[in-house]
């Protein structure tokens, strides 16, 4: 059942369909709160990443306030996008870390003062750490 009433918010760039949500409603609109594009932008980062306190930090806001913000009444559309948003997140984590351990990662190398070359680097704990969440 799709919801096309004018309260529903578009997507950012780059945002899944999926995370379109409506926002917490507000009676009283405050400077440097939750407003609806905070709102947007804060599941988009959450989306990338996973982690509640970086989404929260990459909007200018607490982890604490958000926790806050899912919870007030009127919040059932945020909580959905946001769960989705952190299984979407932690995907994107898995798969860079599974990506980083295979492929490796280079490290610049340098001898008195003077980049001479690079090392390719490989992390086999990313792998198996990676590995380990998808098995919970």
């Amino acid at each position: 059942m799709t919801d096309i009433s004018p309260a529903r918010t578009a997507p950012i760039a780059g945002e899944d369909d999926l995370l379109v949500f409506t926002p917490v409603p507000f009676a009283v609109k405050r400077f440097g709160g939750w407003t609806p594009n905070r709102q947007r932008k804060f599941i988009y980062h959450l989306s990338r990443i996973g982690v509640v306190s970086a989404a929260a930090r990459a909007v200018g806001m607490t982890r604490d306030s958000a926790y806050k913000l899912r919870s007030r009444a009127g919040a059932g559309s945020f909580a959905a996008a946001w769960d989705l948003a952190q299984e979407m997140g932690h995907g994107n984590a898995d798969d860079h870390a599974i990506t980083r351990a295979i492929e490796g990662y280079t490290v610049p190398y340098f001898c008195r003062g003077l980049k001479r070359g690079e090392i390719r680097r490989y992390d086999n704990r990313l792998l198996l750490a990676s590995l380990a969440s998808r098995s919970r």
